[in-house]
C-alpha cells in the first residue's frame, strides 16, 4: 500500500471505505505491474476481473463523496474532466493495460482523489 495512504486509513472507521481502498491497492498494483512487463501473465486476467468487479459493485457506495475531490486533480498535466477511478474501472480486461499510458497516468489523479478522501473521513 502507498505508504502515505497507509498511514491516512489508520484513523479511518469507515471499514467499508477501508475495503475499497485496499481493493483499489492491489487494483493498482496489478496495473502498474502490467504496464510494466508490457505483457499480462496467465493469472492477471483472473485477478483484474475480480478486483474490478468488487471495486465497480462497491463504487457507488463512494462515488458521490469522491465527486468532491477528483476535479482538483490532474491526468497528466492536464485537470481531471472526468473521474479517474470511474476511467480506471471502465478498462475491461488486463490486456488492455499493456503499453496503456493513459492510465498509467490516470494512476496519480485516482490515488489522489482516495487519499484527499481519507484525510476528511473519520
Amino acid at each position: 500500500m502507498n505508504p502515505f495512504t497507509r498511514s491516512l486509513i489508520g484513523r479511518v472507521t469507515d471499514q467499508a471505505l477501508i475495503d475499497f481502498v485496499q481493493n483499489w491497492d492491489e487494483l493498482e498494483a496489478l496495473i502498474v505491474r502490467v504496464y510494466r512487463n508490457n505483457r499480462v501473465a496467465p493469472e492477471d486476467e483472473a485477478v483484474y476481473a475480480r478486483l474490478r468487479a468488487w471495486l465497480q459493485a462497491a463504487y457507488p457506495r463512494h462515488q458521490t463523496r469522491l465527486a468532491v475531490y477528483w476535479p482538483r486533480t490532474r491526468i497528466g498535466r492536464e485537470p481531471a474532466r472526468e473521474d479517474p477511478l470511474a476511467r480506471l474501472l471502465a478498462i475491461e480486461r488486463a490486456a488492455d493495460l499493456v503499453d496503456n499510458w493513459a492510465a498509467m497516468q490516470t494512476l496519480p489523479a485516482a490515488r489522489e482523489t482516495l487519499n484527499l478522501l481519507l484525510l476528511d473521513a473519520d
